[in-house]
Parts: structure tokens; C-alpha cells; sequence
């Protein structure tokens, strides 16, 4: 039987990719233990600063395997949600590269992922309600913090889909491309990210995703707990070093 995921390495960066073409890679709890798997690989090894997640066959994720939740066989991890990362997304960088359809529990994977890069083609949506069913894996709860709220309540109460286009009109895609090119831009993506100190990073995120949990005033003493080690690290050292020397600089994540 094949493999429900497959992680890959790319340099730096770790291409995970949903391989369940024939359900439109909608998730059961296989697949869910080896995306949670790959998200623990790539907070785990420190040659590993991004990762990529993306579908094959043309589609990114069409959500839940219906089919396998009707036999109790549910895409859900204990305490880390949908496929293991709406609750709990690595500490590292994540890119979705969407082809094809986003939907359901697809779009909430891609919630869960920092940046976006997506086919002209592809289509997003949370129809879960016309299954009488609610978006639990995050796009209920997350969705109106990242679009303006009239625009999330539509999406969430109606469930009809939006394009690509109006997706990247609304945020939630940073950069559109041809189809079938979406893997190719987000791996130029993660390129960028990979080149920069690995500590420096991994704690912007952690801030940037922090932050609408803290007061402004906790904010502030906050993030200096968490950025104080970073400038006092090798790798700060080395970032400055390589800007006198005009090189590049050498990372080793300490």
C-alpha cells in the first residue's frame, strides 16, 4: 500500500506532500499520524530550517476523508488537531503549495501554514456547513484574526468557494502563480527563508504568532524574553561578521 504521505529533503527544506490522489488527498488518521510525524522531523533536525507541504495529483487537500470518519478512523491528533498541525504548527516555517482545491480541513492546513503560494486555478473554501458539520480544525476560530470579519463570516456561513485571485485579495495567498508552478514557487520561497539565521526565524515566528494573545504592554517584555538568547547567540556573531567580511554567512542554528 503507498505511503499516505511522503517527506522529502531539498537542502534545507522539507517537502512533505499529502499522496492520496484517488481521495483528493482528504486525510484519515494515517495520513494525519505521518503529517504529524513530518512536522516533529522538521522541528527535529537542525538541518532542516522550512518546510513545504503540498499535494500530489493536482490537489492540495479536499479536507476529511468522510468516508474513514463514518468508520471512526478520524484525521485527528490528540492535543496537535487536524493532520497533527492546526493546534500545534511546527515551531519552523511552513509553506503551502496549493494546487487544485483548498477545502474544509485543507484550508484549515493551510491556515496552519505561515505563508501561501498558489496555482492561478485553485480554489479555496470552508463548506463544512453544508454537511451540517463545523470548521473545528481552526478556520471557525482562526479565520476572522486574519481577514476582515464580514469577509470570514461569509465564507464560513455560506461554504461557497473563492478563487485563488480573491484568496490573495483577502490575504490569505502571498503570491499566485502559473498552475502547476506552485510547488517550484514555494520551494523558491522557503529558499529565501532558509538563507536567513535559523534562530532569528524560528523566534519571529514564534512572536508573530504569539502577539494577539499578549497586551501591547506584555508584548513588549515578552518578546525580548524570547529574542535576548537570539542576539546573544553564535549566529548573531556570525551574522555580523559575514556583513563586515562581505560573505556569506555560515549557520550553525547556536
Amino acid at each position: 500500500m503507498a505511503e499516505p504521505v511522503t517527506v522529502e529533503r531539498r537542502g534545507h527544506v522539507q517537502v512533505i506532500t499529502i499522496s492520496r490522489p484517488e481521495a483528493r488527498n482528504a486525510l484519515d488518521g494515517a495520513a494525519a499520524r505521518a503529517m504529524a510525524a513530518a512536522a516533529d522531523e522538521l522541528d527535529g533536525d537542525d538541518e532542516l530550517r522550512v518546510g513545504v507541504l503540498t499535494g500530489a495529483g493536482g490537489t492540495f487537500c479536499a479536507g476529511m476523508d468522510l468516508k474513514a470518519w463514518m468508520r471512526g478512523d478520524k484525521p485527528m491528533i490528540p492535543g496537535r488537531g487536524f493532520g497533527g498541525i492546526t493546534i500545534t504548527p511546527p515551531r519552523k516555517p511552513l509553506i503551502a503549495a496549493v494546487e487544485g482545491y483548498a477545502l474544509a480541513g485543507g484550508f484549515e492546513l493551510m491556515l496552519a501554514c505561515d505563508l501561501v503560494v498558489a496555482g492561478e486555478s485553485s480554489k479555496f473554501g470552508v463548506p463544512e456547513v453544508k454537511r451540517a458539520l463545523v470548521a473545528g480544525g481552526g478556520a471557525a476560530l482562526l479565520l476572522p484574526r486574519r481577514i476582515p470579519f464580514a469577509a470570514a463570516m461569509e465564507l464560513l456561513l455560506t461554504g461557497e468557494q473563492i478563487t485563488a485571485a480573491r484568496a490573495a485579495e483577502l490575504g490569505l495567498v502571498n503570491r499566485l502563480v502559473p498552475d502547476g508552478t506552485a510547488l517550484d514557487g514555494a520551494l523558491a520561497l522557503a529558499g529565501l527563508i532558509a538563507a536567513n539565521g535559523p534562530l532569528a526565524v524560528a523566534v519571529t515566528k514564534q512572536i508573530a504568532r504569539a502577539q494577539a494573545d499578549w497586551t501591547v504592554a506584555e508584548g513588549w517584555q515578552r518578546q525580548e524574553e524570547l529574542y535576548k538568547p537570539v542576539f546573544e547567540s553564535a549566529d548573531a556573531r556570525e551574522g555580523a561578521a559575514a556583513f563586515a567580511e562581505k560573505r556569506a554567512p555560515v549557520w550553525r542554528g547556536v
